[in-house]
């Protein structure tokens, strides 16, 4: 399990906390949520049906583990998971790399994401604020890679504007010159939720 994954599950420990997508793998402790009924899933509702049947800040957090990448508005799901988690709170996502080799061998595999895929999302870093009135605060994502790169190094080397912002440069350089070859495989986003006060209002 990666460390970040691993942070998550401490950070999330008794947390009012909505598993999205569960399967058979729920977070200990979560309300699990899954269209699938053979699932481990306390609510079995399909994500792409919106609004989901809680109030708004109903949650300190939402965890989603290889779930976006199914949906077929992952900008719905967005706005909807920020409706129900708490100013502050937080929306915990995994999604494989668009670059990762295995994301053709599943066919309900919709959604192509990046480092930047929450861009317009995310303050101050907005090029089209247009697409929805929700906005998150973005830590920088960790990206992990194949195998022979992440023994070269260059994993490291892509995640380190998480430690050192101004060292941003080379994961954009990855995204857009290198990662044809250097491949991704798992890319990890955690968006704090950002509320002006009162909206949505409080249940």
């Amino acid at each position: 399990m990666p460390d970040v994954l691993a942070q998550w599950m401490a950070r999330l420990a008794g947390q009012r906390v909505l598993d999205i997508g569960c399967g058979r793998n729920k977070t200990p402790g979560a309300l699990g949520m899954d269209a699938n009924p053979h699932a481990d899933a306390d609510l079995v509702h399909n994500l792409d049906d919106v609004p989901y049947p809680f109030p708004a800040h109903a949650f300190d957090a939402v965890i989603g583990r290889h779930v976006i990448e199914h949906v077929q508005s992952p900008l719905a799901v967005i706005i909807e998971l920020h409706r129900i988690v708490r100013p502050g709170g937080w929306v915990l996502l995994v999604a494989p790399h668009w670059t990762n080799p295995d994301f053709a061998t599943d066919l309900t595999h919709r959604n192509h994401l990046n480092s930047y895929s929450f861009r317009n999302l995310t303050v101050g870093q907005e090029v089209f604020d247009f697409y929805a009135p929700v906005r998150f605060r973005q830590r920088p994502p960790y990206v992990t890679l194949l195998n022979l790169w992440r023994a070269c190094g260059l994993e490291w080397l892509v995640n380190l504007d998480r430690r050192h912002p101004r060292w941003r440069f080379l994961r954009r350089f990855w995204e857009q010159y290198l990662n044809a070859l250097v491949r991704g495989k798992e890319v990890y986003f955690e968006l704090e939720v950002v509320k002006p006060d009162g909206f949505p209002p409080a249940p």
